[in-house]
């Protein structure tokens, strides 16, 4: 079976159209259309539900989708491999983190790498958690780094760092604190030497990161600790921009070491302990059943030698 077989199918999937995947293809609609009907025929089943204006795959059709991808990432797999074996490390690599994760873990890691590999070209790939899991299972990107837990079967983990999650309250007593935080927030000091629970916030309007974020997951099960469910005041996408929601009063949220570290000092907002010691585990991860590149290899070993 001609290997291209396989990559007009993924298209006519990917496009719902034969019209669309010929041009993407570069090939004439009448010749696609016959080369899939001859497949079909070989095949005994049809692949291809055509109705007017869109195109559906069979039950027939999804099983053999599924299977051409599997073969076609074989095949780039194996020439990836047998390629990197004659000329090293070279080439391409897509890495997948969420802007958060990304903005503080990559730059010096990446000015490391680069330095060490210069003819590697590096793609990366900022979405949320939801979204990456599945980049990355799919073969779409090398190396992701998320954080626990994964429980996507087709991906391996490796561990990166754990590290403590802190409370974000603003630096002004406000009216929805309880009591006693507002008797403390008059002492800076107090505030730094203070671990308080996580329950004590049940009645506070939290800020969360939007659905599809695995840091959502992290403040939700931390709540779920402290046997309450949080008020959302409000959702982002950015961990900045919820920190900058805090420092006008309009709720608290939890943030990484990271985030803390790399905050400027003079700011609106402060940084409480949580008496329970919550904590985060980043990863790298990638694809158990794909060629793990010598490119993401190196991006690991890099880290290793820095941390």
């Amino acid at each position: 079976m001609d290997m291209r077989l396989f990559e007009y199918t993924l298209e006519i999937y990917k496009t719902k159209s034969f019209t669309k995947a010929a041009s993407n293809l570069y090939i004439a609609q009448p010749s696609l259309s016959k080369q899939i009907a001859k497949l079909e025929q070989e095949l005994g089943v049809y692949l291809f539900d055509r109705k007017p204006g869109i195109v559906e795959p069979t039950p027939d059709g999804l099983c053999f989708v599924k299977q051409a991808e599997k073969i076609l990432q074989m095949r780039d797999d194996l020439k990836r491999e047998i390629l990197e074996r004659k000329e090293g490390i070279r080439g391409e690599l897509k890495i997948g983190s969420t802007a958060i994760t990304g903005g503080h873990i990559l730059p010096p890691l990446l000015k490391i790498y680069k330095e060490q590999y210069p003819n590697v070209c590096i793609q990366l790939i900022e979405e949320s958690t939801e979204k990456l899991i599945n980049l990355t299972a799919r073969g779409l990107v090398d190396i992701s780094i998320l954080s626990l837990p994964i429980e996507d079967s087709r991906l391996n983990t490796k561990t990166m760092l754990t590290e403590p999650l802190y409370l974000v309250l603003p630096k002004e007593p406000k009216q929805w604190m309880p009591e006693k935080l507002k008797q403390m927030m008059f002492s800076p000091k107090l505030v730094k030497q203070t671990a308080l629970p996580i329950e004590d916030f049940a009645n506070c309007p939290f800020i969360l990161l939007k659905q599809g974020y695995g840091f959502r997951r992290t403040v939700l099960e931390l709540c779920a600790r402290g046997r309450f469910e949080p008020q959302i005041a409000y959702e982002t996408s950015s961990i900045e921009t919820a920190q900058s929601l805090v420092g006008h009063g309009l709720g608290l949220t939890v943030v990484p070491e990271m985030i803390v570290h790399r905050s400027p000092q003079q700011t609106s907002f402060a940084y409480i302990k949580l008496d329970s010691n919550p904590t985060r585990t980043l990863v790298f991860t990638y694809n158990k059943e794909r060629y793990l590149s010598m490119n993401a290899k190196s991006l690991i070993e890099i880290y290793k030698k820095q941390s």
